[in-house]
């Protein structure tokens, strides 16, 4: 049986910022236009601080600048994610209980401020396409099936959260990618911290492994149930998306960050930066080099 959404925190008498009618469509677009326009503004808050900081980020061509200042906002992005998802996954009793129909007034917050990054980044990609001519298809992939399931959320709000914030703690690898691009770009490559910070990161995409295989098994456990909260259609989607994550995106993205670990580079070389992404792409200069 589906549980009624709750929408009052548990012993409190007075609302607070989770406490609103996400049933109201009304709601539900304010909070992914604060969402959008919530990052919308970090980006140029990190272009801004980065430009009256950094004499690196004042080197940079346009569209590498646009490259480091989106790469803080998902950093910053993951950091929400990693909260949220992480606190689903350990501490919720209402998600540590049931793990399929289970919504918060704070799970419903953090997937709509989400769904609004997700615009925002959307939205950068088709920039990026037109003044720059950037494309990448792994990216593109990973953001189509994100953008989906978390459109499906938003439509059916019967839908459960849990699978959705661990879909969101995946994102925790991008304050590393976030490290990694201010450091290569600002020279600062084969130093101690570079170096740890490649490592973290390197466990971190193990992690999101497994994480992905947890998504696996609350899916198989709960069949009938998932299927039946999500919809036919959004289930089938969802799936697809957690497939193409299982056995493309994830080895892709392990296989083409781990030579990183094991290379040396020049100090004054503009060009060890990863290539624009959310999800641990730190390969391009790579298989640039590869090709040549």
């Amino acid at each position: 049986m589906i549980k009624e959404m709750n929408l009052a925190n548990d012993g409190s008498t007075s609302r607070d910022v989770f406490d609103w009618e996400y049933i109201l469509w009304e709601v539900r677009l304010k909070l992914l236009a604060a969402g959008f326009f919530i990052y919308l503004g970090m980006f140029l808050l990190a272009h801004w601080l980065s430009s009256w900081i950094s004499v690196s980020y004042r080197a940079l061509s346009a569209e590498k600048k646009s490259i480091w200042s989106m790469d803080i906002v998902r950093g910053v992005f993951g950091v929400q994610c990693w909260i949220a998802g992480f606190w689903a996954l350990h501490i919720d009793p209402v998600f540590q209980t049931d793990k399929v129909y289970s919504q918060q007034n704070w799970s419903w917050f953090h997937c709509f401020i989400a769904s609004g990054h997700m615009l925002f980044d959307n939205v950068f990609l088709l920039v990026s396409i037109i003044v720059f001519g950037n494309s990448d298809m792994i990216l593109f992939v990973h953001h189509f099936f994100a953008s989906g399931a978390l459109l499906g959320l938003i439509i059916n709000i019967k839908s459960g959260h849990y699978l959705f914030l661990i879909g969101l703690l995946l994102e925790m690898i991008t304050p590393f990618n976030c490290i990694f691009t201010l450091l290569s770009k600002s020279g600062r490559t084969n130093t101690f911290f570079w170096k740890v910070n490649l490592w973290v990161h390197y466990h971190v995409q193990h992690c999101r492994v497994v994480l992905t295989y947890h998504m696996w098994w609350v899916c198989i456990s709960n069949w009938n149930n998932v299927m039946e909260n999500l919809g036919l259609p959004h289930f089938i989607f969802f799936l697809m998306g957690l497939s193409t994550l299982t056995f493309i995106l994830n080895p892709y993205w392990i296989y083409t960050s781990t030579p990183w670990l094991f290379r040396s580079f020049d100090k004054n070389s503009p060009n060890t930066e990863p290539k624009n992404g959310s999800s641990g792409n730190l390969n391009s200069e790579m298989l640039k080099k590869k090709r040549k």
